[in-house]
């Protein structure tokens, strides 16, 4: 069982029922931050090259943020349940705000991954937000709050790769990194003023704060299998858009950092269908929505792989129907996230933050393995490998569905 000092430990909120302007803070604030995660799967092939990293390397740039992101959620996010939230949140800001200052001076790959690395964890704060934003939704409107706020979350992950090219094409990579830093200041002062408090009131060290996590992991078998999908589903996810840059700049695409941007801004229109999945988990139809998800990433990846062959003559169909398939992939990431993020937090409302930082933890760890395995993919065997690769996760995903 869950500690007694946790399992007692309801949070105290200055707002009981959240409002449709608190709705847009919150999403307007994770689609901001989560641009740290995101961007630089469209600027590895500035970055690898002008700090001297290999092919095969490219997927390490992405990688790290990832990373530091999961490792944030599994040891940072638990403190949702015993700091104030908004304290923590604004210290996690002001942790990435320094990061990404650093990283737009960084000398070399391994001082930016590093550095990537640190700036991805302080990101995850946005997993602190997303509770605090669940706990103050009205009964039975979950679904709809969770899938109001992550449509500002998943416009964020989608918008951070066009931004970021754009950005780059006109001043350079680490201008981004400088733009991002005054961004994430500019946050921390407004949340710093407009965030409601959140204050829990469990008693414990931080030793059993993350002791506990594993014994939430043991006891939730929902938990279990819908952060496993996830991260099936978003290795997928970042196989190809890691290596899709690649693809668009070689032949006959011959792409540049602000055609790769508008390319990267179609995937965008995937979002549209976050509320929609959030009101068919209220609804019930949670396992027909997963599954759903699941075969149209997998029909995604194939179509994928048909526009990147097809690429022989002009450019223009293959280009709209490798557009299409990615709009197809954000959309069964989506609702996947979003179906399994609903399921989650109905499990244990006082546990909230941990079982959150669980559920993204793990599926950001997919996301990682997916980011090095695009990199190795493409230098093995190039866009099909990549396509084959991501659908394998979509077909792992799917099994589990299917057997659980």
């Amino acid at each position: 069982m869950v500690p007694a000092a946790f399992a007692a430990a309801p949070a105290e909120t200055g707002v009981q029922t959240i409002t449709r302007a608190q709705t847009l803070l919150f999403a307007g604030s994770v689609g901001i931050i989560i641009t740290n995660i995101f961007a630089p799967q469209t600027l590895v092939g500035l970055i690898g090259p002008s700090l001297g990293a290999a092919a095969s390397e490219a997927g390490l740039v992405s990688m790290a943020a990832l990373l530091g992101y999961a490792a944030g959620l599994f040891f940072l996010v638990p403190l949702a349940d015993l700091v104030e939230n908004r304290v923590l949140v604004l210290r996690m800001l002001g942790a990435a705000v320094l990061a990404s200052a650093v990283a737009s001076v960084a000398p070399s790959a391994a001082s930016l991954l590093l550095v990537l690395f640190v700036l991805g964890a302080a990101s995850s704060c946005i997993q602190v937000l997303v509770p605090v934003a669940a706990s103050m939704a009205p009964p039975g409107q979950d679904g709809r709050v969770i899938g109001d706020v992550m449509s500002g979350l998943m416009i964020g992950i989608l918008l951070s790769r066009p931004l970021a090219s754009l950005v780059a094409d006109a001043f350079g990579w680490r201008a981004f990194y400088g733009i991002v830093a005054a961004t994430l200041a500019l946050l921390a002062l407004l949340l710093g003023f407009a965030m409601p408090k959140r204050r829990p009131l469990a008693h414990a060290s931080y030793t059993a704060l993350i002791a506990s996590l594993l014994e939430l992991l043991r006891q939730e078998r929902v938990l279990r299998r819908r952060a496993l999908t996830a991260a099936l589903v978003m290795a997928g996810f970042s196989v190809f858009w890691t290596a899709v840059a690649l693809r668009l700049a070689a032949p006959p695409f011959d792409l540049s950092q602000k055609g790769i941007a508008l390319f990267a801004l179609v995937g965008a229109g995937g979002a549209a269908g976050t509320p929609l999945f959030g009101r068919a988990g209220d609804r019930g139809w949670t396992r027909p929505a997963t599954i759903a998800c699941h075969l149209v990433l997998i029909a995604a990846l194939g179509l994928a792989a048909f526009a990147g062959a097809a690429a022989t003559g002009g450019a223009w169909l293959p280009l709209i129907l490798m557009g299409a398939s990615a709009v197809l992939l954000d959309i069964g990431v989506v609702g996947d996230q979003t179906l399994g993020r609903r399921a989650v937090n109905l499990l244990q409302p006082k546990a909230r933050g941990r079982i959150n930082g669980l559920f993204v933890g793990i599926f950001f760890i997919g996301g990682a393995i997916g980011s090095l395995l695009a990199g190795i993919a493409w230098a093995w065997g190039g866009w099909n490998a990549v396509c084959a690769v991501g659908a394998v996760f979509g077909v792992m995903a799917l099994v589990v569905d299917l057997v659980g």
